[in-house]
């Protein structure tokens, strides 16, 4: 019996992966709000396997050794700090959420996809139309957004927009940019690249709608309050269930488009009543042909 014994816990010790195998591997960068909104509509369900690793825990984690020891089957990486670690892994697919470096990185890295954190550019540019604005100005980062601006230029073409475009390399050209559109556009559309838009910067494309009279079309609704006209907001219960479908869909073998970047299917179209009655524009109206 005693050597039965044995036998049993040094199999234990030789095979300790076994018996730890999941499906997922959830790294979360830290205790955010906006965080564990996402990962609520993920966890809709007990239909998974899964270890929650929340990075601001710990001065350091070797994610190498927690995939090679845990074997979970992917990783889903939520926020920036968790990306960045994912990356490290290119053995199991990696699904990153709350992240703007997702499209600029997926060039380089075969099994990396995600959801990004703006709308489509159709929808944008179609609440532009209905807005009755033609030329819209945009302030980029080709390093960073260059990607979906080459889209957006497709939309606006297709709605009758004409979009002016501003490129920068660093936060400091930022404001020259803006100023050099005066007179030239009906309105702004403000997009989250973080060169372009920062704390430093974020309260020039206001006042520039102030001082001139267009509105700034945007990404969150918290400048709603500082001056915003109108945006398209991220529903993040239902980022996490549409990250929550991809995994399913890779847990069940995939697809053609399994590793296809998406965007966002949960968005909300929210508006700055008083400021776009300023502007004369129909806030009734907006909602109506967005929605």
């Amino acid at each position: 019996m005693r050597r039965l014994v044995l036998c049993i816990l040094a199999l234990a010790l030789l095979l300790p992966s076994l018996a730890q195998a999941y499906d997922v591997l959830v790294l979360q960068s830290q205790r955010n709000p906006a965080y564990d909104e996402v990962l609520k509509g993920f966890y809709r369900d007990q239909g998974i396997t899964r270890r929650l690793v929340l990075l601001s825990d710990y001065a350091e984690v070797d994610v190498v050794r927690l995939v090679r020891e845990d074997r979970p089957r992917m990783i889903l990486a939520v926020g920036d700090a968790a990306l960045a670690l994912a990356r490290k892994i290119r053995t199991i697919p990696v699904i990153a959420l709350m992240s703007l470096d997702i499209h600029r990185l997926k060039s380089v890295q075969a099994n990396l996809t995600g959801i990004g954190m703006v709308a489509p550019p159709e929808q944008y540019c179609n609440l532009l139309r209905q807005m009755k604005v033609r030329r819209v100005g945009v302030v980029y980062n080709p390093a960073r957004s260059g990607w979906y601006l080459r889209q957006a230029q497709q939309a606006a073409e297709q709605a009758g927009i004409s979009l002016v475009l501003r490129e920068v390399t660093t936060a400091r050209d930022t404001l020259p940019q803006l100023a050099s559109l005066a007179g030239k556009v009906d309105a702004l559309w403000m997009l989250p690249d973080l060169t372009a838009v920062t704390r430093e910067t974020t309260e020039a494309y206001f006042y520039f709608s102030q001082q001139h009279g267009v509105p700034v079309v945007s990404f969150t609704a918290s400048y709603l309050g500082l001056g915003a006209a109108a945006v398209l907001d991220i529903d993040r219960a239902a980022l996490g269930r549409q990250a929550r479908d991809m995994v399913d869909q890779l847990l069940e073998g995939g697809s053609g488009d399994s590793m296809s970047l998406r965007f966002p299917k949960g968005v909300t179209l929210k508006t700055n009543a008083g400021l776009l009655k300023r502007l004369k524009i129909n806030d009734t109206l907006v909602k109506q042909l967005v929605e």
